[in-house]
Order: C-alpha cells, then sequence, then structure tokens
C-alpha cells in the first residue's frame, strides 16, 4: 500500500459554477496549455512552480486542482496536503472539462481549447 495519503477527488460536474477567493480553481498545466484555453477565474501555478509559490494559494479556500487529464494534478494534490492543505482533485482534468460543457477561454477572454 503507497504512503500516500488518499487525495478526495471530484467529477466536474461537482465543481462550483464559479470560482474565487472561497473556491479555487488551481490549474497546474504548464503556460502553453494555459495559453490555449483555462477555466475563467482559475489561478494559474504550473507543477514544477508550486513549491516555491505556496504563498498564493489560500489555505483556507476550498481547492480544486486541474491538468489536462488529472495525472499531474493529482500529484500537486498530493504536495499540498502533505503540506497542511486540503485539496480536490478533478477527475479527468480539462479535458472532462471541456467535454462537460464547462466554457474553456483564452486569456483574452475568446474561445479556447485543451
Amino acid at each position: 500500500m503507497p504512503d500516500e495519503a488518499v487525495v478526495a477527488h471530484a467529477d466536474v460536474a461537482e465543481l462550483p459554477a464559479e470560482f474565487g477567493p472561497a473556491a479555487v480553481l488551481l490549474d497546474v498545466r504548464e503556460n502553453d496549455e494555459w495559453q490555449r484555453g483555462h477555466a475563467a477565474d482559475a489561478l494559474h501555478i504550473p507543477m514544477g512552480e508550486v513549491p516555491t509559490r505556496l504563498q498564493e494559494i489560500d489555505p483556507a479556500a476550498k481547492l480544486y486542482i486541474v491538468c489536462k487529464a488529472g495525472g499531474r494534478s493529482l500529484r500537486v494534490a498530493q504536495y499540498l496536503q502533505r503540506n497542511g492543505y486540503q485539496p480536490v482533485n478533478v477527475d479527468g482534468g480539462m479535458l472532462a472539462w471541456a467535454k462537460a460543457g464547462r466554457p474553456v477561454i483564452t486569456d483574452d477572454g475568446g474561445p479556447g481549447g485543451i
């Protein structure tokens, strides 16, 4: 049995309709993936930058972690959990987000892609 604690998971349908200070969607994809398209109001911190940018993540917020398909976000969620956060991994990532019909935008607000 792995020593990693079990991280909570959620389907896209279980996520809030909007994100803000109380409910944060943390997108851990790389910059090029983010630029192609992302969820509105998501906080973008690429996976490799999370350890040095922890101060940008409110430990009191409901924290949903997303990547493209769910693998990287799970690793980040495990890391955050070990550091006192209570993250929720988004099953299926941004692929599931887009498939569920949730909006994907670019930085200028136009339609984006995954």
